[in-house]
């Protein structure tokens, strides 16, 4: 990295400041996800890969590991929400677990909804593996609830199921968090956290991970999602050398030592992504522009929208293209770099008129759609409670 960072000091500072390269990461990422599902599916990319056929069975095939960045940084800023220090409890787990359905659900659902016009236009244009049959009630239901892949229904979009194991995903760091008060932890109370997650990385790594049959769960996928969290942990300017030290190595050994029992790219690319979280996922790069961050910032908090209306403006690019466009390898490769353009473009759109009009909306304690007041998330209460927090 050539340019100079600068740490940020506390958690109130700038975020467009504090996670300059968590932004940079998550646009790379999610353009790299885009590009994989053109590469993919539809008929743009089998005409346009004579071309460039390393890069579009690069893109096809391998371009969607990226997905492990998401999962990392996903588990670094979990860990920054609802634990920021590893001290063990939550105060109101159901509420905090609602408040991730709120964020993640409502847009999803419309987005669910543009899936499947964009199935049925595209049916009028082409025949396709990748243009799903209209829906049933329960299917949509599945859906509401993030519960499709473990239900056994199709999803309606490409990255529908990576929606269900981010909220799966929260849902496990929360009730993990909760019940760690429950547990004796003696002088080791400031110990105890980072031992329990690390100890279901661990899981994930040797046995769930390596288990296909897995990865409709959270358990497939925690491994990645835990070695950032231990990457927030571990990146704390407050701890001792010491403590950090330590912290660093319960965050490389378990995860050398499942890439050493089983090689997995996948692994290997998530552990790359923590640690550079480690070293620079609180700091900033001092020397970008005002104008460069602002627009590194927009398009990484668009992300999320870009990543679910993507899928049915590619499918309706490859339909229109198949329809009314030659089948010239030049003109359908211009096809795919339309598709992408249109996605940047309608997620942009989407994450200022959908996404976070929805947001506020639905924000606890301040929108229409619940009333109760979300308690801290990082409440420290020593003692194993009686009976669950009221939802």
């Amino acid at each position: 990295m050539n340019a100079a960072v600068a740490a940020v000091p506390g958690l109130a500072g700038n975020q467009d400041k504090q996670y300059g390269l968590i932004n940079l990461l998550k646009v790379v990422a999610a353009q790299l996800i885009v590009l994989h599902h053109l590469a993919f599916y539809g008929p743009m990319a089998d005409h346009a890969r004579v071309l460039a056929p390393g890069l579009f069975d690069w893109l096809a095939d391998d371009a969607r590991i990226a997905v492990q960045v998401f999962l990392v940084i996903g588990g670094f800023l979990a860990a920054k929400s609802l634990s920021p220090h590893g001290m063990p409890g939550i105060d109101h787990p159901l509420q905090t677990i609602f408040r991730r359905y709120l964020k993640l659900a409502p847009p999803f659902l419309v987005a669910m909804l543009l899936a499947i016009g964009a199935s049925a236009l595209a049916s009028l244009w082409m025949t396709h593996p990748s243009i799903s049959a209209p829906p049933s009630f329960a299917q949509l239901g599945a859906h509401a609830l993030l519960l499709h892949d473990l239900l056994g229904y199709d999803a309606l979009s490409a990255g529908a199921w990576y929606v269900a194991i981010d909220f799966q995903l929260y849902f496990f760091m929360t009730v993990l968090l909760w019940g760690s008060r429950c547990l004796p932890a003696g002088r080791l109370v400031n110990w105890l956290v980072p031992m329990l997650i690390v100890t279901a990385v661990g899981s994930s790594l040797f046995f769930f991970n390596r288990q296909s049959s897995w990865d409709i769960t959270a358990l497939y996928f925690f491994g990645s999602y835990g070695l950032g969290a231990m990457a927030w942990w571990a990146s704390d300017t407050q701890r001792s050398p010491q403590a950090v030290t330590i912290l660093f190595g319960m965050l490389l050994i378990p995860a050398l030592a499942a890439l050493a029992a089983d090689f997995r790219e996948r692994i290997a690319l998530a552990l790359v992504v923590a640690c550079f979280l480690f070293m620079f996922g609180r700091r900033s790069l001092s020397t970008a522009s005002s104008l460069a961050a602002f627009a590194l910032h927009a398009a990484a908090n668009a992300s999320y929208s870009v990543f679910l209306v993507h899928f049915p403006m590619c499918l309706v690019m490859n339909a229109a293209f198949t329809r009314f466009i030659d089948t010239r390898p030049e003109t359908q490769a211009m096809g795919v770099c339309a598709a992408w353009a249109a996605s940047m473009l309608v997620g942009a759109l989407f994450h200022r008129w959908v996404e976070r009009p929805l947001g506020r909306w639905c924000e606890p304690g301040k929108g229409r759609v619940t009333r109760f007041h979300i308690g801290a998330e990082h409440s420290r209460v020593p003692n194993c409670p009686t009976s669950a927090p009221s939802g």
